[in-house]
């Protein structure tokens, strides 16, 4: 599960994000969605232990600045970055090692094969394109065996095999009860994939909706009108 409470997040005079409360609950898919400067990438920066907040947040009920926590929480940034000298296996080998997780070589194999990246095990992080660097992370991400994970637009830069294939790691890790919480503006992408939206706009969360609640309407129907929007 994760949980935010009360997060504010202020930068000089600006306030960035206001007192926003929401929760993922375990085996589910949250979509935060919003337009540029809504606050998404405060909200996503905050949970990843990269800025200093007010509020709190808790990753399976644990505070999420603690090691604990940590532990059990992977996060794929919008922007990827690898280590120059070490290859892709390396940059896999020293997840696990600094998690000190439990996932096996035939495991660690499988993911970088379902990523089509099983071929580049030797391939140095500054001989990689940028999609190759975003399966390299997501790799990453799923050999820590997180509990809670948090994606921000992971889709961008991806082929569209590679965005097939996700997709279903997306709904498997569900199934197997872990937390998913996606940032993104692509609404195509992920409009099967949501079992709650959180809507962002000028660093407040303004609605949400349940799958259950939506009543079968698009993803992208019930963003517009909570922003006043137009669907195209």
């Amino acid at each position: 599960m994760l949980e935010i409470q009360g997060l504010s997040k202020s930068y000089g005079n600006n306030v960035a994000v206001d007192n926003v409360d929401f929760t993922v609950p375990d085996g589910q898919v949250g979509i935060l969605l919003g337009p540029n400067g809504a606050g998404k990438s405060t909200i996503i920066k905050s949970i990843a232990g990269l800025l200093r907040y007010k509020g709190m947040i808790r990753i399976q009920g644990l505070p999420a600045r603690t090691i604990e926590a940590k532990k059990v929480f992977a996060y794929v940034p919008e922007i990827p970055n690898m280590f120059d000298a070490l290859t892709v296996r390396e940059h896999i080998e020293y997840i696990r090692m600094a998690y000190n997780s439990d996932i096996t070589d035939e495991e660690v194999e499988n993911i970088l094969k379902e990523f089509e990246m099983d071929d580049k095990q030797d391939k140095l992080g500054n001989e990689l394109s940028k999609g190759m660097m975003q399966k390299v992370s997501i790799c990453c991400a799923l050999a820590v065996k997180p509990q809670v994970i948090l994606l921000d637009e992971p889709m961008v830069g991806l082929d569209p095999a590679a965005i097939k294939k996700l997709k279903e790691v997306v709904l498997e890790l569900r199934d197997q009860g872990v937390t998913v919480l996606i940032s993104t503006h692509m609404l195509e992408m992920v409009e099967d994939l949501w079992d709650i939206m959180f809507v962002m706009e000028k660093g407040h969360i303004i609605g949400s909706y349940t799958k259950q609640d939506a009543e079968g309407r698009d993803l992208d129907e019930l963003f517009f009108a909570m922003t006043g929007g137009e669907k195209e």
